[in-house]
């Protein structure tokens, strides 16, 4: 089969599975796989992540010795599908900030079985943060009108850049893009945007961008009144198959600040997760994990069984 097909049959089969999953049974934290596509001619990794609806920073990440904007024609590109879930109640929305990411609970139209959608996102910056917490979607909004803020107003103009107007109407300039989930928190939305490249990254004023094929399929799906957990979970744990599996992120700037230790973090997680339990960790694996920072789940215990007499 020439490649281009290739790439074309994998891309609609990795697409229309790689953002919803059926839920995992009870004690399972992992959904999705990873797999790795070539790349082509004149394609940036940016134009990959898109096509696999990846982050920017997610694919970086995942490819730190693949240039961004000329990978090459054939050059292997891992596509970071495989999540562990967020440690939260799976119920309505869960984001993750450190991972820039988003899970939505639901059940399937067509036959009722719960389901996981994940979709990448772009979050505050460090001086305009999203905030951590529990809401609700109180209001869904179809080709929005924006009305900037003073606060935006006013670093527009510190900036040198032309003064922003009272109100954008509908349209090609409306960073809004065509759908708006407008949140309890005052101020917030989780909204589409007329800048898709800059999803996956911390480029926003606090509120959450997507993709506009990705809110589209959200907005279709999702009620009002669903409830928004927004947390700060730079390492995840998860179990699957009776082995550990560990997530590690990058801290968020603002903890980097502070001098948040994540290898005392990673150890005490781990240990608190393996208290009543006999496992051989993985040292090594963890190290690496830590080191890379990559982003994708990798196993961290060599065995796990109850009743094991080392």
């Amino acid at each position: 089969m020439p490649f281009a097909l290739l790439l074309g049959v994998l891309t609609s089969v990795f697409s229309a599975q790689a953002t919803t999953f059926p839920l995992p049974a009870e004690g399972v934290d992992l959904v999705g796989s990873k797999i790795a596509v070539k790349s082509l001619a004149q394609e940036t990794l940016l134009d990959i992540a898109r096509q696999f609806d990846l982050g920017q920073e997610e694919i970086l990440l995942a490819n730190p010795d693949v240039d961004r904007w000329m990978p090459g024609e054939g050059t292997d590109v891992t596509l970071p599908g495989m999540f562990i879930l967020p440690r939260a109640d799976r119920k309505g929305i869960v984001l993750n900030l450190p991972e820039m990411r988003l899970y939505y609970y639901h059940k399937s139209e067509q036959d009722k079985k719960p389901m996981v959608a994940s979709y990448p996102v772009s979050v505050g910056r460090m001086d305009w943060t999203t905030p951590l917490g529990k809401g609700w979607i109180v209001k869904k909004d179809k080709d929005p009108v924006w009305r900037p803020p003073e606060s935006l107003k006013l670093e527009a103009i510190a900036d040198g850049e032309d003064p922003l107007p009272d109100v954008v109407l509908p349209g090609p300039d409306n960073p809004l893009g065509s759908y708006a989930l407008r949140l309890s928190i005052p101020g917030y939305l989780i909204h589409s945007t007329n800048k898709p490249f800059g999803v996956g990254m911390r480029v926003t004023h606090g509120c959450v961008r997507m993709y506009p094929e990705d809110i589209e399929e959200l907005f279709s799906i999702i009620p009002v009144q669903t409830m928004v957990q927004i947390v700060n979970q730079p390492i995840k744990l998860g179990w699957q198959n009776n082995t550990l599996f560990m997530e590690v992120h990058p801290l968020m700037d603002e903890d980097q600040k502070k001098n948040t230790n994540l290898i005392c973090m990673a150890y005490e997680m781990i240990l608190t997760e393996i208290e009543n339990m006999d496992a051989i960790l993985d040292v090594k694996t963890i190290k690496k994990a830590l080191q890379e920072q990559n982003g994708m789940p990798v196993p961290i215990t060599v065995f796990v069984s109850s009743g094991y007499e080392f």
